[in-house]
């Protein structure tokens, strides 16, 4: 897979866990774990890294969230707040970058 799929890849998983998270947090909060989204997210992340490195700066603002599973709701909703957030920008970072290089190289 060149860069420029696997760039694609990346964002369309990022989507893809945008909307699990939305339909797991609509189940209601506290019967849901967070551990799952925090992992897949920081897989996503390494890739992105990787995918990145060359260019530097702004991926290294990003850091790997932790993979725990508070058992009170609104901590619970605080951490998949954090997913959320972090995922998005790395949603706009990703297609930032394809912006900026269209032929796919890094």
């Amino acid at each position: 897979m060149n860069a420029d799929e696997t760039r694609e890849t990346l964002i369309h998983m990022l989507q893809q866990l945008q909307a699990d998270m939305e339909t797991l947090y609509q189940q209601g909060a506290g019967y849901y774990t967070c551990i799952p989204l925090a992992r897949r997210y920081n897989k996503l992340l390494s890739r992105a890294r990787d995918l990145l490195a060359a260019s530097g700066g702004i991926i290294d603002t990003f850091d790997d969230l932790p993979e725990n599973d508070p058992k009170d709701p609104s901590e619970k909703s605080k951490v998949v707040q954090e997913i959320k957030i972090e995922s998005r920008q790395l949603i706009t970072l990703l297609e930032a970058a394809r912006k900026h290089n269209p032929d796919g190289e890094g």
